[in-house]
């Protein structure tokens, strides 16, 4: 049987036999969150969808994973709704005359996004990075999520998006589904994506109520965007293929930029690490479950 043709669905019963390995990472998370610090939590919500929780401690290196601690009953802040904006790849839209969906492609869910899938062979190099997200009820006392599904996305070290940007239309990298676990975390392999113009550097993240329901975009509660601090981009962008987004970086600003203008310390990531040794990302994200 072919299970290129069966998108996620196929995924999904692949996925059934990680659960007792789940259940094991789990365990070995919930053990260590007790020496990292609590993350931000504020006082109510504006409008439904203003702000994001941000939060909490990395690890170095970028291939170690470090869980935001679980936060006491509160109240956290929804993070802003943005704009999916022209790449998202997940049925949405056309390109060439023809719908792009990546989330139909047998092998979308995965925890390493740097190489293409289901029969695309390129790879994105760049700086490593490592991006653990934590999925909060904001309507159910910050609360963690588990069993839902979060989409991400990127562009790659030149500005350039899988599956629409000329040259690598044929790829398919830098995109992933995954499904959180027991305490509302997941973590993706990446790489550091570039600047292009007229954007400030950023990833895309949709977020979806289980795995099953991620196979359309239809059914997607959340969708919106995370930067990065502008310390973290200058040293970033000083390794090697990153010269256009230096050129790039400095024509644009957070307060210029059409998504970050309203404000970046609730969409911003806390980042540890460095661009020899690779960074880690870690960030809070509440929607109302």
């Amino acid at each position: 049987m072919d299970l290129h043709d069966h998108g996620l669905a196929s995924d999904l019963e692949m996925m059934a036999a990680l659960v007792a390995e789940r259940r094991q990472v789990l365990r070995w998370l919930l053990a260590g969150a007790a020496g990292l610090p609590l993350i931000s939590c504020g006082g109510g919500s504006d409008a439904g969808t203003t702000a994001v929780a941000g939060s909490g401690a990395g690890a170095n290196g970028a291939g170690t994973v470090a869980t935001p601690t679980v936060p006491a009953t509160g109240a956290c802040v929804v993070i802003p709704e943005e704009t999916g904006g022209p790449y998202p790849a997940d049925g949405t839209n056309t390109h060439g005359g023809s719908i792009v969906n990546v989330l139909n492609q047998s092998g979308v869910v995965r925890s390493d996004i740097r190489a293409s899938f289901n029969g695309a062979t390129g790879v994105a190099a760049g700086v490593p990075l490592t991006i653990n997200l934590q999925l909060l009820n904001a309507s159910g006392g910050c609360a963690s999520l588990a069993g839902y599904a979060i989409y991400l996305w990127h562009c790659d070290r030149d500005g350039l998006y899988s599956l629409y940007s000329s040259g690598v239309t044929a790829q398919n990298y830098l995109r992933g589904v995954q499904e959180t676990d027991g305490a509302g975390t997941l973590s993706f392999t990446t790489i550091f994506p570039g600047c292009y113009a007229g954007r400030m550097p950023h990833v895309h993240v949709e977020v979806y109520p289980s795995l099953a329901k991620a196979a359309s975009a239809a059914n997607r509660i959340k969708t919106s965007q995370f930067t990065f601090p502008m310390a973290t981009l200058n040293e970033a962008y000083t390794a090697s293929g990153y010269t256009a987004s230096v050129r790039n970086l400095a024509q644009i600003s957070y307060a210029t930029d059409n998504v970050f203008s309203d404000g970046t310390s609730l969409q911003m990531a806390t980042v540890t690490g460095s661009a020899t040794d690779g960074y880690v990302v870690t960030l809070s994200i509440a929607v109302n479950g």
